[in-house]
């Protein structure tokens, strides 16, 4: 071996281990989330799921999913399902508005600056605040309550026959719509942002109008985003807990149901209802991440 091949193969050699050191480190810096994802995500799913199998002595049983029979459970799953359903939809519809608002401004400009910001921050505003806020708002006494009632005649309290709205299910749809269309913001603008403005002016060399440009070009390129960003909003809604306890005393929905069975069995002859019911959420979260992740793959072959 010549001299400077010993130098090639010990260079290789070096830059292996080095590659070796920045990925080890890679890891050790990941070991934090891992283990915090470990300790509070998975081992207490796969408690919560695992315990839908077994009585309440311990021993496997299946007859716990005749809780499924039940009509107060087709109910809470139906009712979440059609809420984050409608959440989905109206937040999708005006987040989509305020992304195409956005991508004429400038990116660099203080509006969009502030916009981006504000979603990044209300996106994760919900729990005991936002429900005291609704509340404010929207309750009994509310401000746009009383408000409406002096000015207009109209009522909130007497549009549900079972009390003020926002104590309903159907009243939830105001509090998550208010944190779900600034989550859609965030997911489909770089979508929207990503559209070449040359391929606009493609089409228009070509002859095409504008219309045929959104609806052979642009709204196909965007769809896989869209739905994508709008399963996202779906599965937020579906799994959202501490405002709806905050605003509504019984189990209307699953997660509320989850821990009305946590606290007292209200299915006789079926033990464990609640592990039943996580197991039935993480079915129907899973199938629309599963989706999400399909659309989203899709959303990013043309965005590289």
């Amino acid at each position: 071996m010549t001299a400077a091949s010993a130098r090639i193969a010990t260079a290789k050699v070096r830059s292996g281990a080095g590659t070796s050191r920045r990925r080890s480190r890679g890891w050790w810096g990941f070991s934090p989330f891992a283990v915090y994802v470990l300790l509070f995500l998975l081992i207490p799913t796969v408690l919560a799921v695992a315990s839908g199998f077994f009585t309440a002595d311990g021993a496997f049983t299946l007859a716990n999913f005749s809780a499924f029979a039940s009509p107060f459970i087709v109910s809470t799953f139906v009712n979440s399902l059609w809420l984050s359903a409608a959440v989905a939809g109206i937040s999708a519809v005006l987040g989509a508005l305020v992304c195409v608002a956005l991508v004429s401004m400038n990116p660099d400009g203080w509006v969009r600056s502030v916009v981006d910001s504000a979603c990044s921050a209300l996106a994760q505003f919900g729990g005991i605040m936002l429900a005291f806020a609704f509340i404010a708002l929207m309750g009994a006494q509310g401000v746009l309550t009383v408000w409406l009632k002096q000015t207009l005649g109209l009522d909130l309290n007497s549009l549900t026959p079972n009390g003020p709205l926002l104590y309903q299910v159907g009243g939830l749809i105001f509090p998550y719509v208010y944190f779900s269309v600034p989550l859609m913001v965030l997911t489909f603008l770089p979508a929207l942002a990503a559209l070449q403005t040359q391929w606009a002016e493609a089409a228009a060399t070509l002859g095409a109008p504008r219309r045929v440009y959104w609806t052979r070009i642009a709204v196909p390129l965007l769809a896989p985003a869209f739905g994508g960003s709008t399963i996202l909003v779906f599965a937020s809604a579906f799994s959202s807990f501490a405002t709806a306890a905050a605003l509504i005393d019984q189990g209307g929905i699953v997660p509320l149901a989850i821990k009305q069975q946590l606290t007292s069995e209200t299915i006789p002859g079926v033990a464990n209802t609640a592990g039943v019911l996580a197991l039935g959420m993480v079915v129907v979260m899973a199938a629309v991440m599963t989706l999400y992740a399909v659309l989203d793959r899709r959303a990013r072959r043309w965005r590289r």
